[in-house]
């Protein structure tokens, strides 16, 4: 009886634990499993993973990839630093020309137009200038829509109206990058000769070039700032150029973390050649006095080439000499 006993309270106390382990509560279990963070778990998880890549039937198996580090990456980039990049530089640019007008004003010629002009230009290097800037206008008004027009121009005019205007936009951006790629290069094959950096450069700089005070360093054809536009043009130009062609082809030369590349890239030398060409034409346009005229019709006041590019205008000068000078008569032999 009393075996019996023990075996019934034995059997309650198994009981008993059991339901105390039963009603325990499991902390590693509700951890793993909460309904309410799926959304939090499923980010989490994509940040994680290298890649996310299904399969397709078309033939560029390429496709398939739906997500990739680098397009997180690059997708930050496009949203955020390439916009402050871009603001930074154009919005800096403008503000250094407007407080530089509004304290130093346009660069006067000191003693005034001679009324005498000389030939700076030739008609077709005009035109190979006009042709590439042109385009280069077009494409930084286009390309900037990309970036820029969807936070600042879309609100103003609708997405109809946005949607229309970006379309021409992209096509005018892909068809003038043509001519704008053999403008470059015919600029590097013009003026080549004539920007070669020397020591002249150097003293140029440290006298501030005419534009900062009063002093007109002596200068050839093209003087240390042009060089530098010259070398921005060909070098930024070529870059842009070479980086747009891999994204109008795209898979050609690389995959698509090289193109998400060849997008920074193409980006950001583009806005800082924008800011660049800002200096460019207020020095070309409000900036100089007698400046617009090199390339508006080709000639420039004499006065204007003594002060600005006066090593240039003796050699003009010399080589008018030499064709006027009288050649020795040519008398026969007796």
């Amino acid at each position: 009886m009393s075996s019996f006993g023990s075996f019934i309270r034995l059997a309650i106390g198994a009981w008993a634990l059991l339901l105390l382990i039963m009603a325990a509560p499991a902390p590693s279990l509700a951890q793993q499993i909460n309904p309410t963070a799926s959304s939090v778990n499923e980010r989490q998880l994509l940040q994680e993973m290298d890649r996310i890549q299904g399969r397709v039937s078309i033939p560029d198996q390429r496709s398939g990839v739906l997500m990739q580090p680098a397009g997180r990456e690059w997708r930050e980039f496009r949203n955020v630093a390439l916009r402050w990049i871009g603001g930074v530089a154009i919005l800096g640019m403008l503000a250094v020309l407007v407080i530089f007008y509004l304290t130093r004003g346009m660069v006067r010629l000191e003693g005034g137009r001679s009324g005498r002009t000389i030939v700076r230009f030739t008609s077709y290097e005009r035109f190979v200038h006009w042709m590439t800037a042109t385009c280069f206008i077009i494409l930084a008004i286009s390309g900037l829509n990309i970036t820029f027009g969807r936070p600042l121009l879309l609100p103003l005019i609708g997405h109809e109206a946005f949607s229309e205007w970006s379309q021409w936009a992209k096509y005018a951006h892909n068809f003038l990058s043509f001519p704008f790629t053999i403008g470059v290069v015919l600029i590097f094959l013009l003026w080549i000769a004539g920007n070669v950096p020397n020591r002249l450069d150097v003293d140029w700089v440290k006298r501030g070039g005419g534009i900062v005070g009063h002093d007109h360093p002596p200068a050839s054809r093209f003087n240390a700032g042009q060089k530098a536009i010259y070398w921005i043009v060909v070098l930024g130009g070529g870059l842009v150029a070479a980086t747009g062609y891999e994204l109008m082809f795209p898979f050609y030369l690389s995959g698509i973390e090289g193109m998400q590349l060849a997008q920074m890239v193409h980006a950001t030398v583009s806005v800082l050649f924008v800011a660049v060409m800002l200096a460019h034409i207020y020095i070309g346009t409000i900036g100089m006095e007698g400046a617009f005229e090199a390339m508006g019709n080709g000639t420039v006041d004499v006065n204007w080439a003594k002060e600005h590019h006066s090593l240039w205008l003796e050699e003009q000068n010399a080589r008018a000499e030499a064709k006027e000078r009288p050649r020795p008569a040519v008398t026969a032999a007796e």
